[in-house]
């Protein structure tokens, strides 16, 4: 599948004061496939993954909100908030059944709308994703004190491709918009124990030496799931689309057979 998020449409969902973008790929007549990104990146993370795709998708990639080309709107960020954007841009395409892979904070919105069950969700992967706020324990202190200019300094093509894309960019204001969400832990944050109510196949996937994501946490987030299963990637960290694509795709690429 020679297929690839380019930002080059303008489809947008208007949710609240916020514009939220999404981009649709492949065959409009299958199931619908959605992409969720983690923080501060945008849809285009996910183009090496595409490509290895053995079957053929509606493939949905969203922004969330204040990312890639997603404005940030007056409301509080959160992962609640994120959940919401999501629901309503799958009300408005009419997707049934989706599948949904999310990176990072794009998991933690698909664990979150996974465990009410409002959404017929086909299959849930989520991939360097937390679950709870007890996550919190060890980063905290690390994630909070990040700034819009040491994400700059550590992340500078992250930064120049936000600035690039989105068509309202204020880094500063992002930052000090996404640092709360991320230590967030009311209700408004993780979905802690409601994963155990979700029902549909999740398949989750963690790099061996990812610093963000313990291998403890994530086995225990494997046994609340009941239809679960464990890939613990060896080789790489946080970002394992990037670092073992063909690897993961082909656990991906069976877990979707």
């Amino acid at each position: 599948m020679k297929m690839k998020f380019r930002h080059k449409s303008e489809t947008f969902v208007e949710i609240d004061s916020a514009k939220i973008y999404y981009e649709e790929l492949g065959n409009s007549q299958k199931q619908p496939l959605i992409f969720l990104h983690g923080g501060f990146g945008n849809i285009e993370d996910f183009n090496g993954m595409i490509p290895l795709l053995k079957k053929e998708y509606r493939i949905i990639g969203i922004d969330s909100r204040g990312q890639g080309k997603s404005t940030l709107g007056v409301n509080e960020l959160s992962y609640a908030q994120l959940e919401i954007d999501v629901k309503t841009i799958i009300a408005k395409l009419n997707l049934e059944n989706p599948i949904i892979i999310g990176f990072s904070d794009g998991g933690i919105v698909g664990l979150r709308l996974a465990s009410v069950n409002e959404i017929n969700i086909d299959k849930l992967i989520v991939i360097g994703t937390t679950w709870h706020s007890k996550s919190l324990e060890k980063s905290k202190d690390i994630l909070g004190g990040i700034t819009a200019n040491s994400w700059k300094e550590k992340f500078p093509n992250t930064f120049e491709i936000y600035q690039r894309i989105n068509p309202t960019p204020d880094f500063d204001v992002l930052t000090k918009a996404i640092v709360p969400m991320w230590i967030d832990e009311t209700a408004t944050g993780h979905p802690n124990d409601k994963v155990e109510n979700i029902t549909c196949p999740t398949l989750i996937v963690r790099g061996d030496k990812d610093f963000l994501v313990g291998k403890r946490h994530t086995f225990e987030l494997s046994e609340k799931i009941k239809d679960s299963n464990l890939a613990n990637i060896p080789f790489c960290g946080h970002e394992v689309y990037v670092e073992q694509p063909e690897l993961l795709m082909s656990i991906v690429n069976q877990f979707l057979s």
